[in-house]
């Protein structure tokens, strides 16, 4: 396996990770009568989202986040490992993709401002040296 499939791997037991802290938040938060409905806001009145307190809203939008940046780094780490260009930047890139997901996750449920901003461009950052690799 290569690195970058390891770290893949890894940011997809990440995210497994955040199901369960946003998971047990939200049923701490608002109940299992909440979370284990069909969640139909016409019936329920708000999403879910819009009904968490500030710290499980920020577990949920961070674990939807990480969704989001797993798609680019999933394209990303499968062309460079498909097309056999590892290399020692890939390599570093793709670590630090995981490794600012990692702090990503206690920068916003703590609201660190700006060092969210800063931990999420990071991983970005990272992400698209593995794609322009890709290219050249």
């Amino acid at each position: 396996m290569t690195p970058e499939l390891l770290t893949l791997t890894l940011a997809a037991l990440l995210q497994v990770v955040q199901f369960g802290l946003m998971s047990v938040s939200a049923n701490l938060d608002v109940g299992p009568a909440r979370t284990l409905s069909a969640r139909d806001p016409q019936r329920l009145g708000k999403p879910l989202a819009e009904m968490l307190s500030p710290k499980p809203g920020r577990l949920y939008r961070a674990f939807n986040n990480h969704f989001e940046g797993l798609i680019l780094f999933t394209i990303a780490t499968l062309v460079i490992t498909l097309t056999d260009q590892s290399t020692a930047t890939t390599q570093a890139a793709a670590w630090t993709f995981l490794f600012a997901r990692i702090l990503y996750i206690p920068a916003y449920y703590f609201g660190l401002a700006p060092w969210r901003s800063l931990i999420w461009f990071a991983g970005f950052l990272a992400t698209v040296t593995l794609l322009i690799a890709a290219l050249i």
